[in-house]
């Protein structure tokens, strides 16, 4: 009699019904899981979390709920009516969870990575004290449990060997607890659960996306030299030194602050500040750092962190120029489409292949050599709801990871980036570059930046920053606020003394009424208008036309939002900058006489009587800061050494904002009357709801841990303003939309994605709801994406919202 093989179903391919065992499926993903938990010395545990994972679906209850989901969709069973997802944390929990302390905390980093695999990491103790974590992977009624774990010991590793597997695990955790030093163990363990999360989301997602796409996983490895980058830079600087032309005072000292980026690259990994000023050069010393530095010590990726989108695709372009290589740099600048973040635990799945678990599985993990993406990108990594975002978490490490501009890290946040920025450095082989012309104190709030006293890479900064002082500052804004109408009588005066002129102003409303105001008075001069109302290719072809007219000393007025402030290597003539926080002004002045045209440019600082920052209170708090500041300026001549834009300004100036908004730093959540940093960060005894456990309940708290990172996910905006994300009809933009309805395997779509960034803007609630209310937004993917129709965009100021330009007064 021939025996009838029974098998256990993991996925099914849509295209030809070939079957994905539960065997094959959880062996390629420990496997993508060793590989990415061994980077942090880490590869047992984060294999066991793949080798687990999946467990659940080693069960005939399984197998008939996928194979009526194919065959039958008309009648498919409930979504999640089969969990899958608890009985492999439930097997982990039932036979190696006791007092030990390592096997506690072991058990909950990977049986939390288990079951959140198709949702986002549970809460060990949520706001009503409940413990959601330890009833489900204790006492859930699973019904075949037993089923489960006899197929897995059967199938996949014998109890003996899965027993030898967790004690090297064990061996492991115990190795880097004992390298925690206090009081960040907390905050450490915390970000050590969601590295493994990370691991795990994306060898699962990658086995499946590989297998639906029937390719190779081990295809998806390949590790780039940067050997051949760091020779092509040098080449790259040897060839300006060598042209006569370059040969100027300034850009011999931006060679000197290049070279000594050289030389501390030779350093062990570790957090930098390089405090450059504003035009010195900071793109080519980085990139000089990060090239030797990853060459030297084998660093996979390098990344580039700026403050803003906008600033994108101008620092890529310049890295691109200087690599020759097209291929090798990923720009993400947001997702594209939208992604339910509601902490369902079922947010994929993908045992059933729709559009939306497409759109889950496209390949958007961070794997390429160079990445520039934006800080509110890099915050949604790590502290986001859903798994698309900390999909990326893990590619983070053995990288050197560059902070453009680091003063713009939303205030909010501060406690939460400078927690990553040190579990980055100290526990996953990444060094850190924090560079600004304005460093902020980030060493001198509560959960601080460990930072060591020799490490800003640029030699005599006070002599650099008076070598390259190339503006005057110019304050009309004291006693005096000018309308829109009077601030257009002053820029149409100042035609007749300089061609060139940039005007920045605070919201996008101003902006676009000031543009309207000139192009009418000023038939001989070029205005432009720039604003994250336009999407970035928009953006890129408007600088292009501004340089133009520069390069060849045609009069020309540019008016822009702060997106101009960072990033883009511009000079003006002079520069007009409304009230803000002092280092936007900075920034700002960065792009007047920025190469020394003249022996120095003008900055006017005007307070604008039309702008309303009611909803802007981080620039509107800066902007008071600054007030008083010129003040006391104009009291006292030697305050501030003389000089808005000194040193000893901008440490004020940083002091005085940190102290304003002491209360935000820790991202206070007013609904729940508790700090992010409370359920994140902070250890048991200083935690609100754990002495409120331990007071109610005289039993003891029954977890090592205690953080509630669906809690925190579902209350985190990294900017407090959420943005839906919308491709608009300019140029490519057309073909994008026009091909995105067609059926496609998951790397297309991945292509796509990448492709339509270029050409999207990002959306305000009002904004997206009204131009939906009247047929001017379109989805695709099943409501998952969004595109706007023609005649909703204009080649002037993009987004053209039917004439309504109030209904967003606030930039992005």
């Amino acid at each position: 009699m021939i025996e009838v093989v029974k098998i256990y179903i993991a996925h099914i391919r849509s295209t030809d019904r070939q079957i994905q065992t539960v065997r094959q499926h959880l062996i390629e993903t420990k496997e993508i899981c060793e590989k990415i938990g061994n980077k942090i010395h880490m590869k047992h545990v984060a294999g066991l979390a793949g080798l687990l994972h999946d467990m659940g679906k080693f069960t005939t209850g399984f197998k008939n709920y996928i194979m009526q989901a194919v065959n039958d969709p008309e009648n498919a069973p409930i979504r999640g009516s089969i969990d899958h997802s608890t009985a492999g944390g439930r097997l982990l929990f039932e036979k190696y969870y006791n007092n030990h302390s390592v096997n506690k905390i072991m058990v909950e980093i990977i049986g939390n990575g288990i079951l959140s695999h198709h949702g986002y990491l549970q809460d060990y103790l949520n706001s009503n004290l409940e413990l959601k974590f330890l009833n489900r992977i204790k006492d859930k009624e699973l019904e075949d449990y037993n089923e489960a774990k006899i197929n897995f010991f059967l199938e996949v590793m014998s109890e003996k060997e899965i027993e030898n597997y967790v004690n090297i695990a064990l061996n492991e955790m115990n190795q880097f607890l004992n390298k925690i030093k206090e009081p960040n163990y907390s905050t450490t363990i915390m970000l050590l659960t969601k590295y493994i999360f990370s691991a795990l989301i994306d060898a699962d997602r990658t086995s499946t996306r590989c297998f639906e796409d029937n390719i190779s996983y081990n295809e998806q490895f390949t590790h780039h030299s940067f050997e051949k980058d760091y020779e092509k830079l040098l080449c790259e600087i040897d060839a300006l030194n060598n042209n006569s032309v370059n040969i100027t005072p300034i850009n011999k000292l931006r060679q000197k602050m290049s070279d000594e980026c050289d030389q501390v690259a030779s350093k062990a990994s570790d957090v930098f500040t390089l405090s450059i000023p504003t035009g010195g050069g900071k793109t080519l010393s980085s990139l000089r750092y990060a090239l030797k530095h990853a060459v030297k010590y084998n660093k996979k990726r390098i990344i580039y962190i700026v403050p803003y989108t906008t600033i994108i695709e101008q620092n890529a372009e310049v890295v691109r120029n200087l690599l020759r290589n097209t291929t090798t740099l990923v720009e993400h600048h947001s997702n594209v489409f939208y992604e339910n973040n509601n902490n369902s635990e079922d947010e994929i799945d993908e045992e059933v292949m729709t559009i939306e678990n497409k759109l889950l599985l496209a390949r958007d993990n961070w794997d390429a050599p160079v990445i520039f993406s934006t800080m509110v990108q890099f915050l949604n990594i790590f502290y986001s709801s859903g798994t698309r975002n900390i999909r990326r978490l893990h590619n983070l490490s053995e990288s050197v990871i560059i902070f453009d501009e680091v003063q713009k890290v939303p205030v909010k946040c501060i406690a939460l980036f400078n927690a990553t920025v040190n579990f980055l450095n100290n526990y996953c082989d990444s060094s850190i570059v924090l560079c600004t012309a304005t460093q902020p104190a980030l060493k001198d709030v509560e959960h601080n930046l460990m930072i060591g006293k020799d490490t800003e890479m640029i030699s005599r900064i006070d002599d650099v920053n008076e070598a390259f002082k190339r503006v005057e500052i110019c304050d009309i804004a004291t006693g005096n606020q000018l309308s829109t109408v009077e601030l257009a009588d002053f820029i149409e005066k100042q035609t007749c003394e300089v061609t060139s002129q940039l005007v920045i102003l605070n919201t996008k409303s101003v902006v676009k009424k000031l543009y309207h105001v000139l192009k009418e008075r000023l038939e001989d001069t070029k205005v432009y208008h720039l604003s994250t109302s336009m999407c970035a290719s928009h953006r890129r072809d408007i600088l292009k036309n501004v340089h133009k007219e520069l390069e060849s000393n045609q009069p020309v007025i540019c008016l822009s939002t702060q997106l101009i402030e960072a990033g883009v290597d511009i000079s003006f003539q002079q520069v007009v900058r409304s009230l803000t926080g002092l280092d936007s002004i900075a920034q700002a002045a960065g792009r007047c006489n920025r190469h020394g045209e003249c022996k120095l440019g003008r900055v006017y600082l005007i307070d604008h009587k039309e702008e309303n920052l009611s909803r802007l209170p981080e620039i509107s708090i800066g902007k008071d800061i600054t007030k008083k500041m010129l003040i006391d300026l104009s009291k006292d001549s030697n305050v501030f050494k003389g000089n808005i834009l000194s040193r000893n300004a901008m440490e004020y100036f940083f002091r005085e904002y940190y102290s304003e908004l002491s209360f935000e730093i820790d991202y206070n959540i007013p609904s729940l009357n508790v700090k992010m940093t409370d359920l994140l960060l902070t250890n048991n005894n200083k935690s609100k709801w754990y002495m409120e456990f331990t007071n109610k309940f005289k039993t003891g708290y029954p977890l090592f841990s205690h953080g509630s990172f669906q809690t925190a996910a579902k209350n985190f905006n990294a900017i407090d303003s959420v943005t839906t994300s919308v491709i608009v009809p300019f140029k490519e933009g057309r073909e994008i939309i026009a091909d995105i309805n067609g059926e496609k395997r998951i790397e297309d779509i991945s292509i796509l994605f990448k492709k339509a960034q270029h050409y999207s803007v990002n959306l305000h609630a009002n904004e997206f709801n009204l131009l939906r209310s009247v047929g001017a937004v379109m989805d695709y993917f099943e409501g998952k994406l969004f595109a706007l129709a023609e005649g909703f965009y204009s080649e002037e100021v993009g987004l053209d919202m039917l004439g309504e330009s109030n209904l967003s007064d606030q930039i992005i």
